[in-house]
């Protein structure tokens, strides 16, 4: 296998070989978007975690933890009410398996 500088290939490279850590790293990954998606909406329309948490009635340190990357309690509910503060909507998409492998990469 060639040497690569290129982490998207190394991580593929590592996880292809362990089908545990691939769903891990998938997982993670997805994770670490969803935070970074409600961190990069809340500080767009200049809001802190302490402004947010009380337009959605609940405490700041509930903020603090939806927008680190390692948690992995996301309910569709409360990013609905988190959307909705920031006049924004959540989407969800679902596709076929073949393609999650790429996008969850992608979004590393």
């Amino acid at each position: 296998m060639a040497k690569t500088n290129d982490a998207l290939k190394i991580i593929e490279n590592l996880t292809r070989k362990d089908p545990e850590v691939e769903k891990l790293v998938r997982e993670a990954s997805i994770n670490a978007v969803v935070a970074q998606l409600i961190y990069e909406a809340r500080t767009k329309a200049g809001l802190t975690q302490k402004q947010l948490a009380d337009l959605i009635g609940t405490k700041q340190s509930v903020i603090a933890r939806i927008e680190d990357a390692d948690y992995e309690g996301h309910s569709l509910s409360m990013l609905q009410r988190i959307a909705h503060a920031l006049n924004q909507r959540v989407e969800i998409d679902l596709l076929p398996m073949e393609h999650e492998r790429s996008l969850d990469l992608q979004k590393i």
